[in-house]
């Protein structure tokens, strides 16, 4: 069994952060680590209140984790400031593969990551990361400049490769188009990967959830694009089988069965 290090924060709601993180990482198979950044209020309609935890605390949490159960991976998401992000930088150790969801701004809106803190993103761990997992609105920040259309959004991949990530998936969630498309892109070219979009608001956490499965995958030896292909069709069945709870936008079903490619 191959053991995931999720670094991100708790939504009380269940349906995203290491909630959600957890769930899928079990239910691929994998063991599942966590070191919670922040906890947040929160529910299907937003976000009612965080509370981000001292930087000392989150890097004595990696620490004592590594130093006895130890990571094949480390999955992150929610890191809350620069001071977070640079004990999560100086912990880490470079053997161990990241997977980077650069989590910026919840479903409902609500603003995870301050401006101030992007840069240290950008300058100490983005370099590091084996995949960085961007929406559109988070490729646009992290690359500065547009990405509206097919081209721009590649040409916004290849600036963060040029940052120093290994590859990038830029995903297609916030494009409105009834056929969803996300691109695993790399220095050897550009993976198209499609789906039909499903039209429901039972979309809370597909971001932690997509990056936390390819994290799981790598961890088991998968390829990147198997490990993504495997990711994006389980996520497409956890949306399909959402339970429908919640006002807003509800979690996904993270419990599914038959997902494999």
């Amino acid at each position: 069994m191959k053991r995931v290090l999720t670094i991100a924060g708790s939504d009380s709601g269940g349906g995203a952060g290491i909630e959600a993180d957890i769930k899928t990482i079990s239910a691929l198979g994998a063991y599942a680590c966590t070191t919670i950044t922040a906890v947040t209020a929160q529910n299907t309609l937003g976000v009612a209140g965080v509370h981000v935890l001292p930087p000392a605390f989150v890097r004595l949490s990696i620490e004592t984790v590594l130093a006895d159960i130890g990571a094949d991976i480390v999955k992150l998401g929610m890191l809350a400031n620069a001071g977070i992000i640079d004990a999560v930088a100086d912990v880490l150790p470079a053997a161990i593969p990241l997977v980077l969801d650069p989590v910026m701004v919840a479903t409902s809106g609500a603003v995870l990551l301050p401006d101030d803190a992007i840069a240290a993103l950008q300058t100490r761990l983005l370099p590091r990361a084996a995949l960085v997992t961007p929406n559109l609105p988070e490729l646009a920040k992290l690359a500065g400049q547009g990405v509206e259309t097919v081209p721009e959004r590649l040409t916004a991949a290849r600036a963060l490769l040029a940052q120093g990530a290994a590859a990038v998936l830029v995903k297609g969630g916030h494009d409105r188009s009834p056929f969803l498309v996300d691109y695993l892109v790399t220095p050897g070219g550009v993976e198209e990967i499609g789906f039909d979009r499903i039209d429901t608001s039972s979309t809370h956490g597909t971001g932690c959830t997509m990056a936390s499965a390819i994290a799981t995958g790598i961890a088991q030896g998968l390829g990147l694009s198997a490990a993504t292909r495997r990711a994006r069709h389980y996520l497409q069945q956890a949306i399909a089988q959402a339970p429908g709870f919640g006002r807003g936008h509800g979690p996904l079903n993270h419990l599914v069965r038959n997902f494999e490619p």
